[in-house]
């Protein structure tokens, strides 16, 4: 899949699966097999923020982990635009291109070692890297620090010592500090309180702006990927099912999964009552999906086609709005103005 609107593409993956062995008896012998993700295919520009939502167990966070080579692939291409051109991201590579590429993790009280000084967390990466002066290291954690919006005396505590919204700046002075061109963020803001969101938000995009950093921005919280994304990838059961410029795609989805969710989405005014799309039934398992589209058991629209064909995602105005539905030019599906989700 390739985006038609100019700008250089700095992440290009191609057939991205991950499949997860399912093992019984005493040898552990292959039974089966788990597609977490199952042939993604996208690009991302330079400069763009890129969200990527959908239900828990969709397969968000295992692409973003895949991505990063933090779990290994199952199959598929990843490439990252470097200095010196194209760079196929691999078990072989990644070392050298884990400066050009970091993540921000979910859970801030997990991610920090709690035994370590956060001078000394943010300094590691820089230290792995070849930058063996301490003082130096500690002079470029002083500005990330300041970056992040914490100071240098910040710099001997712990990070038990830190609120939430602090620890998870502490992880991005930390994924900053090798200062990457991408950043995959994993979640950053799910498990802070509202107010703080909005803090981590605007900070994640004033760095943006100063650093001239990529997002891949993983989320399951759709207000939140509006107000921070240029486009978004809506994946369901492994796959993406929808993706374009965010206007687009929130005030006019094409793809019934993506219109449910965006009904979801609830109205500032407490005296506007929506009607929300309830999905029939649970999510099917990545184990064993069903055949055709794996969202026709819940969808509303569903036909006979649906039950045996796989849709293909497809440019269905030539603007970059892709979706994954067969019947996406006979249906109007309703979507949210901007005014909705502020």
């Amino acid at each position: 899949m390739t985006i038609p609107n100019t700008g250089e593409i700095l992440l290009d993956v191609q057939g991205l699966r991950k499949y997860f062995p399912i093992t019984k008896g005493i040898f552990r012998r292959t039974v089966g097999h788990v597609k977490a993700v199952e042939n993604v295919s996208f690009q991302v520009r330079k400069g763009e923020t890129l969200g990527v939502v959908g239900e828990s167990g969709c397969g968000k966070t295992t692409m973003g982990l895949s991505i990063m080579h933090l779990i290994q692939p199952s199959q598929g291409t990843i490439r990252l635009h470097t200095d010196g051109g194209w760079t196929e991201v691999n078990a072989q590579s990644i070392r050298r291109l884990r400066d050009k590429m970091q993540i921000v993790f979910q859970d801030p009280f997990s991610s920090l070692d709690p035994r370590m000084r956060i001078r000394d967390i943010v300094a590691e990466p820089l230290q792995a890297h070849g930058m063996k002066n301490r003082r130096q290291r500690y002079e470029q954690v002083e500005k990330l620090l300041d970056a992040v919006g914490l100071g240098s005396h910040h710099m001997n505590r712990f990070p038990h010592e830190f609120s939430g919204g602090q620890r998870q700046r502490i992880g991005i002075a930390r994924a900053l500090s090798l200062n990457p061109s991408l950043v995959v963020c994993d979640e950053p803001v799910s498990a802070l309180d509202v107010s703080v969101q909005a803090q981590v938000l605007n900070l994640l995009h004033d760095l943006q702006e100063e650093f001239g950093l990529t997002y891949l921005f993983i989320a399951h919280d759709l207000s939140v990927v509006q107000h921070i994304s240029d486009r978004v990838a809506v994946m369901y059961l492994g796959r993406i099912v929808e993706m374009g410029e965010v206007d687009s795609l929130f005030s006019r989805p094409k793809h019934p999964y993506t219109e449910a969710l965006l009904s979801a989405i609830p109205d500032p005014d407490p005296d506007v009552v929506g009607e929300q799309i309830i999905l029939q039934g649970d999510v099917p398992s990545p184990a064993n999906p069903p055949p055709g589209c794996h969202f026709h058991p819940r969808c509303l629209y569903a036909q006979e086609r649906c039950r045996q064909e796989i849709p293909e995602l497809l440019d269905i105005d030539g603007q970059g709005h892709f979706a994954a539905c067969h019947y996406t030019q006979e249906l109007s599906l309703t979507g949210v103005s901007a005014g909705e989700t502020a």
